[in-house]
């Protein structure tokens, strides 16, 4: 079926709309209409590496091009770096103060002596690494901390644009703040916790339908204009 302009927006409008719900559940998820735009309690966790990202703040990450930003703080640990939930690096900072690709040390994972790798509220990725005293034959775990996560804020009233990669991102023009958690800038990471979502979800219904009643109204509009057409055209043969 040919679909016209006008029909062809509303269709969009109605693809933008259910995007919207669809990730309605996803943590730390950012509307693409601010209208659905919500603000959720954190959630328990029971994974260490898992932490809620401050209000108004984005942890950020190895994008497709250049660095993206994302309020998800699922983490976990893949072939020893620190990634977000769809695999990408998380950046952050370490002892020289060089923002990188946060990992555990490459001898400490390839020797298996490294246990028990956590966020902690400042951002810092710890792991304990176990070694043995050569003189009593003790096991003994010694914190290290590979770095720490970095954050980012946008200046206030700056519209951001999600990617196709799930991060988002603002202008090139616009340059982020970008810190750690508890420096004095940015508030402490909540660990064992989920960023909860930014869509309300009965609100993204309720645009949902709308845009649908939308859609039908102008169908309807534009096949009842189109039938009073032929009818004009009857009465002329």
């Amino acid at each position: 079926m040919f679909l016209n302009g006008p029909l062809s927006a509303a269709l969009d409008r109605i693809a933008d709309r259910a995007a919207d719900v669809r990730r309605a559940f996803d943590p730390g998820a950012i509307p693409d209409r601010d209208d659905v735009a919500a603000s959720h309690a954190p959630s328990p966790a029971l994974d260490p590496l898992s932490v809620a990202i401050p209000d108004g703040a984005y942890a950020v990450v190895a994008g497709t091009r250049g660095n993206g930003y994302t309020r998800d703080g699922s983490f976990s640990i893949r072939a020893g770096h620190l990634v977000d939930s769809d695999g990408r690096a998380v950046l952050g900072t370490t002892n020289g103060g060089s923002v990188v690709e946060l990992s555990i040390d490459p001898v400490d994972a390839a020797l298996g002596r490294a246990s028990n790798a956590r966020v902690e509220a400042d951002g810092s990725l710890a792991y304990d690494r176990w070694s043995i005293d050569p003189r009593s034959g003790a096991r003994e775990a010694q914190r290290v901390v590979a770095g720490r996560i970095a954050l980012a804020r946008f200046p206030a009233g700056t519209k951001l644009e999600r990617q196709r990669d799930g991060t988002v991102a603002a202008g090139p023009s616009i340059v982020p703040h970008v810190g750690a958690p508890s420096d004095g800038s940015f508030a402490a990471l909540q660990t064992l916790r989920r960023t909860g979502s930014g869509i309300d979800v009965d609100a993204s219904l309720a645009r949902l339908k709308d845009a649908y009643k939308a859609f039908d109204a102008l169908q309807a509009a534009q096949a009842a204009k189109g039938h009073l057409g032929k009818t004009a055209m009857d009465l002329l043969k």
